[in-house]
């Protein structure tokens, strides 16, 4: 059985409402060692993000989890907002 291998990368922010968040202002390696705010995005191999997190020092503010039907349509998203009750939103098929 072969591992998914996922892409992490960090973002300075994110745009729009719709769901999954569309993060921006990609930072590389060096941008990273002075920051203290920023946004963790997770992408799977086929360049979809399945998790998206916002950091603030350290800890994780909130985080979004995704997954998506064999079309590649949004089908759940799972918004954690640190209060031990994540929100689970299904988007039918």
């Amino acid at each position: 059985m072969s591992a998914l291998i996922e892409d992490c990368r960090h973002f300075t922010s994110y745009s729009g409402i719709k769901l999954p968040l569309k993060l921006v202002g990609e930072l590389d390696e060096a941008d990273m060692r002075n920051r203290n705010t920023y946004f963790r995005g997770t992408y799977d191999p086929a360049g979809q993000l399945v998790c998206c997190e916002k950091i603030v020092y350290g800890e994780t503010e909130f985080r979004h989890r995704y997954s998506y039907h064999p079309d590649g349509r949004l089908a759940q998203a799972e918004i954690d907002d640190g209060s031990g009750e994540p929100q689970i939103i299904d988007y039918p098929a």
